[in-house]
């Protein structure tokens, strides 16, 4: 939104989706012959992600611009693919037109990929969530994770917005609505997700509940711990049971510090644990989140994304808290690492009772780790309910337009750009102005008033 205005800000001043945004913008500028697409679509949502990968399909078509498309996500190899080419380890494994990949895979690790694909609708009649049946796994007893009916976490009209100046004295003009009037619970055990587009507030909504971001009005109760109403002092204990996994493991992490140290740090912090039975606990730590030990004396620089955001996952679980906040922390990890940690929360919840805020655009692991399911609009939930509620019959115009824009893993249901209604995203400085959907404009006959409600869509 507000493209203009934009071109004046600093990439901290945008999120991840619409950074990476920007770098699109930048490849597409001079008309390249050869895009070498390194995944492109892995910080943006499904609408936005639908949006680019048309964009890139029009660009191929209309000026014969070859691509070479890198990325993780089998739905979009589907949807974008003519040819695929199968890496493991650095090597070629197989390669084949992308129907023969899918429909005939030849090779191990290629059939072990697509296994570990998340489907949308794979879920349906289930009433819970259950780890991803994985090869190698078959024989072992997945049980669907219930959870309990306890509440532990419980959110009213959680408002944040941060203040736009302007002017010659700065003064504050405006403000950005990131997160308005949101109320929602979590219970012991469960998963509540917050999915939405790039840039809904998503992330402010999970930062503001630490506070990290200072909200400016609304109640967050932890566990009978009044967060807002905490000192400096009793925010530093509470933060022992809530901790996050942050969507930039890159930006999360110390460049300077061993991961060794960076998992420790916040058992340091609270000085839990100390010596031998610090390391051992570490090394377990490593184990868990499927880190060699050797990993332990390297740095972030050393890892590739994925590794970095496990590293990331294995320091938020170092504290045993009772709720973490999940921001999109398994967008960056392929397909066969992304299952192993999704099944890992999973198996960590059934354990140890832990409660997730499920931050993510991917709809397709969101309906397989889910409890409830909010989905947010201009900082403002607009639907909620059960995973099966949402997902199998969701009753939002908006909430159908994320589900009709999810790629599909099969070459052969490829959406066409006609079929997906890209629209306009209007500004959070200016909630009350919105673009309507098209099947909400009337005709107003003359004598006649037309009575338009704010639904916060």
């Amino acid at each position: 939104p507000e493209p203009a205005r934009r071109l004046a800000q600093y990439p901290h001043e945008l999120s991840g989706g619409m950074r990476q945004r920007v770098v699109i913008a930048m490849a597409l500028a001079c008309s390249p012959r050869l895009l070498i697409a390194d995944e492109p679509t892995t910080a943006l949502d499904v609408t936005i992600q639908a949006e680019i990968l048309a964009l890139i399909d029009r660009l191929k078509r209309e000026t014969g611009t070859a691509v070479m498309f890198i990325t993780h996500d089998m739905a979009v190899v589907a949807q974008m693919a003519d040819r695929v080419v199968v890496m493991f380890r650095g090597n070629k494994v197989e390669e084949g037109t992308v129907e023969e990949i899918f429909e005939n895979p030849q090779h191990p690790y290629t059939k072990a990929l697509l296994a570990a694909v998340p489907k949308l609708g794979e879920m349906r009649g289930k009433p819970y969530p259950e780890p991803m049946k994985l090869l190698g796994t078959a024989e072992k007893e997945i049980k669907p994770i219930k959870g309990t009916e306890e509440t532990l976490l419980t959110v009213k009209n959680l408002t944040t917005r941060f203040p736009v100046q302007g002017g010659f004295l700065r003064r504050t003009v405006a403000n950005v609505h990131a997160v308005e009037d949101l109320s929602f619970t979590i219970n012991k055990g469960q998963t509540l997700s917050l999915v939405g587009e790039s840039g809904c507030g998503k992330s402010t909504a999970g930062r503001s509940l630490l506070r990290l971001v200072e909200p400016q009005s609304g109640e967050v109760n932890l566990d009978g711990k009044d967060i807002m109403a905490l000192d400096s002092r009793g925010l530093h204990k509470a933060r022992l049971d809530m901790q996050m996994i942050f969507q930039d493991p890159f930006a999360s992490l110390n460049p300077q510090m061993q991961l060794s140290d960076q998992v420790a740090e916040p058992i340091h912090n609270y000085g839990t644990l100390k010596g031998a039975e610090l390391t051992k606990r570490i090394e377990m730590l490593f184990d868990r989140v499927e880190l060699p030990r050797s990993f332990m004396r390297r740095f972030p620089h050393e890892l590739s994304g994925g590794q970095r955001q496990r590293v990331a996952i294995a320091r938020a679980l170092a504290l045993n808290p009772k709720l973490i906040v999940a921001d999109e922390a398994v967008s960056a990890l392929d397909v066969s690492v992304q299952a192993q940690v999704v099944n890992l929360m999973l198996e960590l919840q059934a354990e140890m009772g832990l409660s997730f805020l499920f931050i993510s655009h991917d709809m397709a692991v969101v309906e397989r780790v889910s409890h409830h399911v909010g989905v947010m609009y201009l900082g403002r939930i607009v639907e909620m309910g059960t995973r099966s509620q949402v997902f199998e019959n969701p009753q939002h115009p908006y909430t159908q337009a994320l589900m009709k824009a999810v790629p599909i893993a099969d070459p052969r249901r490829r959406k066409k750009e006609s079929e997906l209604n890209f629209k306009p995203i209007p500004s959070p400085i200016h909630p009350t102005s919105y673009v309507a959907e098209p099947s909400v404009y009337k005709t107003v006959s003359p004598g006649h008033q037309v009575l338009i409600t704010d639904s916060g869509y």
